[in-house]
């Protein structure tokens, strides 16, 4: 190669990895600043990021002040206008079916389990289809969660016949309703006004959330906590992978290093997390109990016979992730 082309070469290289770097970096959430432990670890990961490349200049946007309306997220994610957000991938179904293997219920049943499924062949098939459709995980989080409900509390699969239920996600809501419940779908910020006006009678949701939207007000029973948890969800900080295509290689490893340690400080948030509902819920005059084992095997037999079979017959990569997660999981 010629010295002049040579240099120009350089220099075009250069230039992109400055962009990069220069570049502000959204971050869009829909929790409240501080007190959310997914805003919370989302600024640990931004510290983490400059404790290794000052350059990176992020800006984050919490409490919807960003995008209004959470789902929509994907949108402005996969087109580029939106670099990251703190995105449960369930709320892309619509999208991408099988990012319902993300809240697959009886699958991963505690955070233990969740963080040894990371860096296994289903990891990287979940990856795989999120650079498919323009986005990338970058942390691993996980949160715990359980049903709460108006005038029943919930033990087994046959004790929501006959409830109004919101439950996130397809799967979930095909269980309820093979179970004699009716489902409700509604994004989490109409949750509380639907338990107010007797739209809902309970829900499944995070521990986190549980709280932090205040749904105790309007509840008399929870179902949380303890060893058998049937509501597990991925809720990562994502990236569009425009962006970080990007990345230099120097700045992706910058970015997995900051990942691995919001995880560690979110995994501890959330073993708060459900203590802190299940006191939450008790001093708000609402009933609390943990599901049994003999409770959480039926839940998970229901699971195995209807929402399993379904999602691997509904979606094109269904089968192939939930026995790469199922084989993480031995």
């Amino acid at each position: 190669m010629k010295l002049g082309a040579w240099v120009a070469a350089a220099a075009a290289l250069t230039m992109a990895a400055t962009t990069a770097a220069a570049q502000e970096i959204k971050i869009s959430h829909q929790w409240r600043q501080n007190t959310d432990g997914r805003d919370q670890a989302t600024r640990v990961f931004v510290r983490e990021v400059n404790a290794r490349d000052p350059s990176i200049k992020f800006r984050i946007y919490p409490n919807r002040s960003l995008v209004s309306n959470p789902t929509a997220q994907i949108d402005g994610l996969q087109d580029g206008t939106l670099e990251m957000a703190v995105y449960p991938l369930v709320y892309a179904t619509g999208k991408v079916p099988e990012f319902s293997i993300t809240i697959m219920p009886g699958t991963v049943g505690s955070l233990e389990q969740a963080m040894k499924v990371k860096n296994t062949p289903f990891y990287d098939k979940l990856q795989e289809i999120c650079a498919q459709n323009g986005i990338r995980v970058i942390t691993w989080w996980w949160t715990p969660g359980g049903f709460a409900t108006k005038d029943r509390e919930i033990k087994g699969p046959d004790s929501v016949k006959g409830l109004r239920m919101r439950a996130a996600d397809p799967y979930f809501e095909l269980m309820l309703k093979d179970l004699g419940a009716s489902v409700q779908s509604m994004p989490s910020t109409e949750i509380y006004p639907a338990l107010q006006s007797g739209v809902l009678d309970g829900l499944l949701t995070s521990a986190e959330s549980f709280v932090s939207m205040k749904i105790y007000e309007q509840t008399k029973h929870a179902t949380a906590g303890g060893d058998h948890t049937l509501f597990m969800l991925l809720q990562p900080l994502v990236m569009s992978k425009q962006h970080w295509d990007k990345l230099t290689p120097a700045q992706k490893k910058a970015f997995d290093e900051a990942a691995a340690k919001s995880e560690e400080f979110f995994n501890g948030l959330q073993k708060e997390a459900e203590q802190k509902m299940v006191e939450t819920f008790k001093k708000n005059n609402n009933a609390v109990r943990s599901m049994t084992k003999a409770e959480y095997d039926a839940w998970v037999e229901v699971a195995r016979t209807k929402a399993w079979p379904a999602f691997g017959q509904n979606t094109k990569q269904g089968k192939e992730l939930l026995d790469l997660l199922l084989a993480a999981l031995k």
